[in-house]
C-alpha cells in the first residue's frame, strides 16, 4: 500500500500507544516519518518496527512543553526533507483527581502537555505549511472533549480547549491549504491499560490500530476536503449516557 508515499509525517507521542499505532499504519501506508517523544527507549523500538515496514524514519527527542525542543523538531525535519506534510499532534497526559483536591502543579502539569505543546508543535508545522504550499495537522483529543468523565477537570478543559484551538487553525488555515482536524478517541487499549488488572472489567475498548485506520483516512483526503471532527469509539461503550 502507498496512500501516503512521499509524504513527510511528523507524530508526536510516537513512543507508546495511539502514537506508536498510528507510525505503523503510516510506514504501511508508504509515509516517511519522524517521530518525537521525550523517550527514546520507546521511539527506538518504534522506529525499528516501522522501518521493518519499509518506511524511512527519523527519531527526534522532544518535550513537546519546550518551546526551543519543538522549534528543535521542526528545524530537524525541514533541513533533512524540506517540509512537513503531515503532523499527528498525539501527545498527552492524564493525571486528575477531585477537583477541590487539584494542585496548581497537576493542573499545569496537563495543560502544558495537553494543550500548550499542540499549539507549539501546529504553530510550527503551519510555518512551514505556510512555505512549502499546505499541509494537515490532526489533533489527538478525546470524547472528553464531548462528554466530560468525573475526576478529571484538567483532561476534560484541555481536550476542550485542544477542539477549540483545531477550530481557530482551520480557519486561518483554509485560504492557505492548511487543514485541521481533531480526532476524538474512546478507550482505547493501550499497552498502559492492556497491564492494568483491572483493564478488561472496565467500559468495552478498541485496539490503537482500529483508531490508527480511521487517522489514515483522514490525512488521506484532499487538502480541499476537511473531516474538521471525528469521533471513534466501541460500539457498546456507554457515551451518550454518561457524566
Amino acid at each position: 500500500m502507498s496512500e501516503l508515499k512521499d509524504k513527510i509525517c511528523i507524530i508526536t507521542g510516537a513512543g507508546t500507544g495511539i502514537g506508536k499505532g498510528i507510525a505503523r499504519r503510516f510506514a504501511k501506508a508508504g509515509a516517511t516519518l519522524v517521530l518525537a517523544s521525550r523517550k527514546v527507549a520507546n521511539l527506538d523500538e518504534t522506529a525499528e518496527e516501522c522501518r521493518g515496514l519499509g518506511a524511512e524514519v527519523m527519531v527526534h527527542q522532544t518535550d513537546v512543553t519546550s518551546e526551543d525542543s519543538v522549534l528543535s523538531l521542526f528545524a530537524a525535519t525541514e533541513q533533512a526533507h524540506g517540509r512537513v506534510d503531515i503532523l499527528i499532534n498525539n501527545s498527552g497526559v492524564f493525571d486528575n483527581g477531585p477537583f477541590h483536591e487539584l494542585s496548581l502543579a497537576t493542573w499545569q502539569k496537563v495543560v502544558d502537555v495537553n494543550l500548550t505543546g499542540p499549539f507549539l508543535c501546529a504553530r510550527s508545522a503551519f510555518r512551514i505549511m505556510l512555505k512549502t504550499g499546505g499541509g494537515r495537522i490532526v489533533n489527538v483529543a478525546s470524547i472528553s472533549a464531548q462528554m466530560c468523565r468525573p475526576n478529571a477537570s484538567p483532561y476534560n478543559s484541555t481536550k476542550h480547549a485542544l477542539t477549540g484551538l483545531t477550530k481557530s487553525i482551520a480557519l486561518e488555515g483554509r485560504d492557505h491549504d492548511i487543514v485541521c482536524s481533531v480526532l476524538h478517541p474512546g478507550n482505547i487499549l493501550t499497552e498502559r491499560r492492556a497491564a492494568s488488572d483491572t483493564a478488561t472489567d472496565q467500559e468495552p475498548m478498541m485496539t490503537v490500530d482500529e483508531l490508527a485506520e480511521t487517522a489514515l483516512v483522514m490525512v488521506m483526503l484532499p487538502l480541499h476536503v476537511n473531516v474538521l471532527e471525528t469521533i471513534v469509539l466501541p460500539t457498546t461503550q456507554a457515551y451518550l449516557g454518561r457524566g
